[in-house]
């Protein structure tokens, strides 16, 4: 008899095949990103025996006393929580991904503290799509020159974009801006980053993750649709 965790990871899996689908899109091309903020250790593990192996976190601290507690098993962790420059030295040891990069001085940070450790740290660039004014990231038209000016951080690769929309009843409500952050990707793609590819695509959650997909996500972050109970 399966587990409700089992049995939420299965749907949630199912969902994103069935909107990959609908978009003429291949599911591998998607990632399922875990997140595990709250959930204790033991859950993780049995997630990961249900067959997730991308998990991310909102609280270095507590990302570092995961990693401890898990690091016999193979994890991918991404950090995607807000960025203190302090707690820099507590995940780029531990991260493949950070999702949440949008200023200069976290940018030099990371650099400083992967090059310390012979990494070049994987991130995305956090754009606020939708205009809130209580989110972090940047708008939409000051990504590129961002780019430009963090190209002298050798240790740090821009692999795309990342955004977190407005909770709404009904996600076709924001379609749009999930829209908007493909077109910035796409056009992005086409200029020349020293440091960069740009071809991920970080947005979607538990309640709009379907139509993140349909709109060309590549990795989506989903927490309480796993997780609950």
């Amino acid at each position: 008899m399966k587990t409700l965790l089992e049995s939420n990871i299965k749907r949630v899996l199912e969902r994103i095949n069935k909107a990959a689908e609908r978009s003429g899109r291949n599911f591998k091309d998607i990632l399922l990103v875990a997140v595990t903020k709250n959930v204790p250790p033991e859950v993780i593990r049995k997630a990961y025996e249900y067959g997730l192996r991308n998990f991310g976190e909102n609280r270095a601290q507590e990302l570092r006393k995961k990693y401890e507690e898990l690091k016999d098993l193979g994890i991918t962790w991404h950090f995607i929580g807000r960025i203190q420059t302090n707690k820099v030295r507590y995940f780029v040891p531990i991260c493949e991904y950070v999702h949440s990069v949008w200023r200069e001085e976290e940018v030099a940070e990371i650099s400083k503290r992967a090059g310390r450790i012979g990494k070049i740290q994987r991130v995305l660039v956090e754009v606020n799509v939708f205009g809130e004014e209580t989110k972090a990231g940047l708008k939409p038209e000051e990504v590129e020159d961002f780019l430009k000016k963090c190209e002298k951080y050798e240790n740090v690769f821009f692999e795309g974009l990342m955004t977190m929309a407005p909770y709404v009843e009904n996600p076709e409500e924001v379609r749009w801006g999930f829209r908007k952050l493909r077109e910035l990707r796409d056009y992005l793609m086409k200029r020349y980053f020293k440091n960069a590819g740009i071809k991920e695509l970080s947005m979607g959650m538990s309640n709009d993750f379907e139509v993140a997909v349909e709109e060309g996500a590549t990795m989506v972050r989903i927490g309480t649709a796993i997780f609950r109970r």
